[in-house]
């Protein structure tokens, strides 16, 4: 491997595992709320 492809992988590596890491650290801060009432409730059939 060239050291240009070698450079190119750990950018691309840091860029995916960077953006996970945000990702994680962005969700533990602002949780999804979950369902509302209206979204948790089963329309009938009519």
């Amino acid at each position: 491997m060239s050291g240009g492809a070698i450079i190119m992988m750990i950018i691309a590596i840091l860029i995916v595992w960077g953006g996970l890491g945000l990702a994680i650290i962005r969700l533990r801060g602002h949780p999804d709320p979950g369902p509302t009432a209206e979204e948790t409730t089963i329309p009938h059939a009519e």
